[in-house]
């Protein structure tokens, strides 16, 4: 039913673009967001009424009569009934306050049980009337040390334009995203086009490039025996889920969604 709401609203459409390499699941079907995936996020903000703030770093959660105090980084401190929390595990237990002492040594040893892969994303743009001459959408590599993927995205998204200039995303393989953590993202960004230059030979001079080392990329092992989220207090409720909880891919948030749903409930 999530599919076909946000297919019916045009945030979702069947991928119909040729992808090369992949891995097709029997039984699963594939979807591609024609606005990019942050456009799932905002319909659903959009449909919950809420008032968001974005841009908050959460440093500090701490109990004050009854209710969660969440300091941040900037800004004074605010009070909350309830407290979701959705970041990386790891980004969990850095939190500072009464949250450390409100998890238990049991849910502590989950929660430390999660890992990430990590990777980088390069981001290529180019004027409009750029033409980038591949016979695909997006191509999956398995025998590059550097590059997993790339994806020409306004072809795989099935929005070729005159008008709009092209965009080429390339994601690189697990073992170099760790391998270069932190290294500096200007060389890494080198090594990367240098790679991708000998794959996609015909590909045009980006007008703007953009890499991003994204630390907490897919789960590799989420908490055990989970039934997609966790209670670390129950008055007021603290409760965290997300993907770490569950897998990374669309069912496995959704999944943790309505598990986290199912348990604030009774708490509204």
């Amino acid at each position: 039913s999530f599919y076909e709401e946000l297919v019916s609203h045009g945030v979702l459409e069947p991928l119909s673009a040729p992808v090369e390499g992949m891995v097709v699941r029997e039984g699963s079907r594939n979807y591609v967001a024609p606005q990019g995936i942050s456009s799932v996020v905002k319909y659903y903000l959009e449909q919950s009424g809420a008032a968001v703030s974005y841009e908050q770093h959460v440093t500090h959660i701490s109990l004050r009569d009854g209710r969660w105090e969440v300091s941040r980084k900037e800004g004074p401190p605010e009070l909350f009934d309830v407290v979701i929390l959705t970041m990386p595990v790891p980004q969990i237990l850095q939190l500072q306050g009464d949250i450390v002492n409100v998890i238990n040594e049991s849910q502590k040893q989950q929660l430390e049980s999660v890992s990430y892969s990590s990777r980088y994303a390069l981001g290529l743009f180019y004027e409009a009337g750029a033409g980038i001459a591949v016979p695909w959408a997006a191509r999956y590599l398995a025998d590059n040390p550097c590059i997993r993927f790339i994806s020409i995205d306004n072809k795989k998204r099935n929005i070729e334009s005159p008008e709009v200039g092209p965009s080429v995303v390339v994601h690189t393989t697990v073992a170099f995203g760790s391998e270069h953590l932190d290294s500096d993202p200007a060389e890494v960004q080198q090594i990367i086009l240098s790679h991708l230059q000998r794959i996609v030979p015909s590909l045009p001079k980006p007008s703007s490039t953009k890499c991003q080392r994204w630390r907490y990329s897919q789960v590799t092992r989420a908490v055990p025996n989970c039934p997609g989220q966790m209670i670390l207090h129950t008055q007021p409720l603290l409760i965290c889920g997300g993907d770490g909880f569950t897998r990374s891919n669309f069912d496995g948030c959704i999944e943790s969604a309505m598990s986290l749903a199912e348990a604030v409930k009774p708490h509204l």
